[in-house]
Order: C-alpha cells, then sequence, then structure tokens
C-alpha cells in the first residue's frame, strides 16, 4: 500500500497523459491511418481519376464540337456565299431574259405595225381600184349623155359606150385630149 499512496501522494503533472494512454492512442491512431490508406485514399485517387478522366474527356468532347461547329459554320458561310452567287446569276439571268423578252416583244409590235400598215396600203389601194372604177362608170355616163346631147345622137349602145369612155379617160391620162 505504500506505493499506491506514494503515488498517490505525488503530484501529477495534467499535460502529460498516462503511459498506456499514449500507446493505446498510438496503436489506434497507427490502424486508423492503415484503415484509411488502405480503403479511403485508394477510393479517393479513383473518384479524383475518374473525375480527372471526365473532366478530360469533357474538354475533349468540348473541342472536338467546337472543331464541328467551327466546320459547320464554315460550310455554312460557303453555302451561303454560293447561294449569294447563284442569286446573282438568277437576277442577272432574269436581267437577260427580261431584255430578250422585251427585245422580242418589240420586234413583234414592229412586225404587227408594218402588217397593219401594208394591210391598210392594200385596203386603201383596193378602195382606190374601186373609187376609180366608180368614177370611170359616172364619168363614162356622163360624158355619153353629153357627147350624146352635142352630136345629137344616142349613145346608148353598150359597146360602143364603152369605147368611147375608154378612149375618153385613155386621152386624160394621156393628157392629151382626143382629136378625130
Amino acid at each position: 500500500m505504500g506505493d499506491s499512496m506514494l503515488r498517490a501522494a505525488e503530484p501529477t503533472n495534467p499535460l502529460i497523459p498516462p503511459v498506456i494512454e499514449i500507446v493505446l492512442g498510438g496503436a489506434f491512431f497507427l490502424l486508423l491511418v492503415v484503415l484509411i490508406y488502405k480503403f479511403v485514399a485508394p477510393r479517393f485517387e479513383q473518384a479524383f481519376t475518374e473525375r480527372t478522366a471526365a473532366i478530360e474527356g469533357g474538354i475533349a468532347q468540348a473541342e472536338t464540337k467546337q472543331a464541328e461547329a467551327d466546320a459547320k459554320l464554315a460550310e455554312l458561310e460557303q453555302r451561303l456565299s454560293e447561294a449569294r452567287h447563284e442569286a446573282a446569276r438568277i437576277r442577272e439571268e432574269a436581267r437577260e431574259q427580261g431584255a430578250a423578252i422585251v427585245a422580242e416583244m418589240r420586234q413583234q409590235a414592229q412586225t404587227e405595225a408594218a402588217r397593219i400598215v401594208d394591210h391598210g396600203k392594200t385596203q386603201i389601194e383596193a378602195e382606190r381600184q374601186q373609187a376609180v372604177a366608180s368614177l370611170r362608170a359616172e364619168v363614162g355616163a356622163l360624158a355619153t349623155g353629153l357627147a350624146g346631147r352635142i352630136v345629137g345622137e344616142s349613145l346608148e349602145d353598150e359597146a360602143r359606150q364603152s369605147r368611147v369612155v375608154e378612149r375618153f379617160l385613155a386621152d386624160l391620162e394621156a393628157g392629151t385630149p382626143g382629136v378625130n
């Protein structure tokens, strides 16, 4: 009893724990470090590796998508440029076709106008011929009537009348009055 009393009488330092607690605490700490190193750290490392791979894969995928988007954009710009050139070509063709149509219509109008003028000239010539024939008949009738009065003889004979009228008109056209 003497020892336990002596110990109790010895003052203990509250800052220094008993040796058994230090040994047990150290053993549990080492056990905890081994368990963390063996089970927890590989899982963290695996998660970190997977996350890194996912991020790098995402970056690579994003770069691939960006390259594809850039390629599509370039293709679309090229198509747009081609479409603009095509539209300009179509406008130019339309302008040329319009000019050709206008020229064709102008040519058709000139042809139609010439046809109308020719038809008018033909019609005028026909009417002139008809008027000349009508005048011949009238002048012939007047001339035979007048000649019959002057001569005192009737010129009712159709053949005689026709000859007299034709001779009279021929003399008029020649510009010399007929003297018999």
